[in-house]
């Protein structure tokens, strides 16, 4: 991580929201690549094209159980008249010598096993009798006698065109082609393909390890007593969760006390298993917001470019917000406000574009489109602040959900997009066409 672009910026200034953004996303780097097994590299991003090496599939088969055959030998077959071949043997699925095919003959073939040789078309099993020899002899068109070895005869009751039934050789992807492009994010039908060209390995961007770290000393982990005055850790589930949903390996540490020994120990155990911290509260400007003081002395204190800088950004909910490098290897650090709904916000607009730049990715942010405000009066916001207010979309239109109390988490639950109201409005009207972010 190279060091943050310094601005000329004073104790009152706010910074806006593309500004910050612009910051971070200006000084995270995507990982180094790394050669990787195949399911340790699900969800990573490819970093160079994979060529096939064979075509697939590498030859000529079966699709269907039944027999593959000559075209001529069963020209005309039906029900009242059908064709009638000896049965030489088998072919099965993965089979190296085959029987040869020649007039007058089946063999009885299965799905993804190869075509022997001189067949020319496969009639599926339900075409036949299933070689159990039913149906008047006098009727049947009979050819050559069995030769020796051969193992019955098979009645045929339908034709069959010239290599029906059969997957070419090639006719999924063939050698030379690409299978996948440099960037593609890797998931299952990836990984089979992968492993279906004879791929053991990868070479991708790993996914970013992300340690998620909450403050406060009122917080109690889910399942403990509450005494008065606490409540329970919500915050680092919420973004935890967050982090693995956008692609993330993510580590949740439960709730640190307010205390910057205990949370500066504890952020510099976390260095060793971080590509990105993400802390969440305690970063405002009240009397035990340890999280700024914590960060002075994090790791290498002297090394040139670390440091966290503490800004107050123009935006509604999340206005403090945190965002440098720490110790000697300059892991980037991003300190969310504490309010649920603001560090949930914050996480949206900040930490989840960070995450998919660390893992090399183009798109880094969530879709935007344009909808209808569905509400019963005027929203208002406040001037000079970019509004984000939860939402629920559903075809064209957005409904605000709950209100701008950043407290709400039951609100935030029910929401699936963030209606943006943008600095320079206050007022916005039922009916009007807004901006929103989808969120799922």
């Amino acid at each position: 991580m190279s060091s943050a672009p310094t601005r000329d910026t004073g104790q009152d200034h706010f910074w806006t929201v593309n500004e910050h953004l612009e910051d971070i996303l200006a000084t995270v780097r995507p990982l180094d690549p790394i050669e990787l097994h195949l399911l340790d590299a699900l969800g990573c991003v490819l970093v160079e094209d994979v060529t096939v090496p064979l075509s697939l599939p590498p030859f000529d088969n079966s699709s269907m159980d039944g027999y593959a055959v000559r075209v001529a030998d069963i020209a005309g077959a039906s029900e009242e008249y059908p064709a009638v071949l000896t049965v030489i043997g088998d072919v099965a699925a993965g089979q190296g010598e085959q029987p040869h095919v020649g007039p007058g003959e089946a063999a009885r073939i299965m799905t993804g096993a190869p075509l022997p040789p001189g067949a020319e078309t496969v009639v599926p099993v339900e075409w036949t009798d299933g070689g159990l020899g039913r149906g008047p002899v006098s009727r049947m068109r009979a050819h050559s006698a069995s030769p020796e070895g051969a193992s019955g005869q098979v009645a045929v009751h339908r034709a069959a065109g010239a290599r029906a039934h059969v997957r070419d050789k090639g006719s999924d992807v063939k050698a030379g082609d690409r299978a996948l492009a440099a960037g593609t994010i890797l998931g299952p039908p990836q990984i089979g393909l992968l492993a279906a060209i004879g791929r053991a390995t990868v070479r991708v961007r790993p996914r970013p390890r992300v340690v998620v770290l909450s403050t406060g000393s009122e917080l109690v982990q889910p399942g403990q007593k509450l005494d008065p005055g606490q409540i329970y850790d919500s915050n680092s589930f919420a973004l935890t969760a967050a982090a693995r949903d956008a692609g993330a390996i993510a580590y949740r540490v439960g709730a640190v006390t307010d205390d910057a020994e205990i949370l500066r120990a504890t952020i510099e155990d976390q260095l060793v298993r971080a590509d990105l911290l993400v802390t969440t509260g305690g970063v405002s400007v009240g009397a035990y917001d340890v999280v700024k003081e914590a960060l002075q002395s994090v790791g290498d204190e002297d090394e040139a470019g670390s440091g966290v800088e503490f800004r107050k950004l123009a935006m509604q909910p999340g206005k403090p917000q945190g965002f440098g490098s720490i110790g000697p290897d300059h892991t980037p650090l991003l300190a969310l406000p504490g309010n649920p709904v603001s560090s949930y916000v914050s996480f949206e607009l900040f930490v989840r574009p960070a995450i998919r730049a660390l893992m090399g990715l183009e798109d880094l942010h969530r879709p935007t489109t344009r909808a209808t405000l569905e509400v019963p009066k005027a929203l208002t916001s406040p001037a000079g602040r970019r509004q984000f207010l939860r939402g629920t979309y559903t075809d064209g239109k957005v409904t605000p959900v709950g209100g701008a109390g950043s407290h709400l988490v039951a609100a935030l639950a029910l929401a699936d997009a963030l209606i943006v109201v943008p600095e320079d409005v206050e007022s916005v009207e039922p009916g009007s066409e807004v901006e929103v972010v989808l969120l799922g």
